[in-house]
């Protein structure tokens, strides 16, 4: 059982940056596939970046590409999503997910486990 806590998000202007942590309980976080998604209000959960079990590779949703940084501590148990360049658009509850291999680790219907989320404002 691998329980996962967000952290970090809040009310930030167009253009801000916010660095969201996942932190994991266990001592099996490193057999994990780390990753985050995303739910805008009245909008279907989406995939935003991924991880591997050793930080090695990384994936992105195209929209997120350039602004947003996956990575993850080992050491720490914990997952962070660097999101640069903020727009009203981002706005969402953030989910953090795990899951033992990346593969198809953009479907949200095939995650292992899932965090409660932390709400991202991003303000005009």
């Amino acid at each position: 059982q691998v329980q996962l806590v967000e952290s970090g998000g809040g009310l930030v202007q167009a253009g801000g940056s916010l660095r969201l942590s996942c932190a994991a309980s266990g001592r099996t976080f490193v057999t994990y596939a780390m990753g985050w998604f995303r739910q805008a209000p009245g909008k279907e959960r989406e995939f935003v970046a991924a991880i591997s079990r050793s930080g090695g590779d990384t994936y992105y949703a195209d929209s997120m590409k350039g602004r947003f940084t996956i990575s993850r501590d080992n050491a720490k148990n914990t997952v962070y999503l660097q999101m640069n360049s903020l727009k009203p658009e981002d706005t969402a509850v953030y989910y953090c997910a795990a899951k033992t291999t990346l593969l198809n680790f953009r479907s949200v219907d095939s995650m292992d486990y899932w965090g409660k989320g932390t709400l991202v404002t991003v303000s005009s």
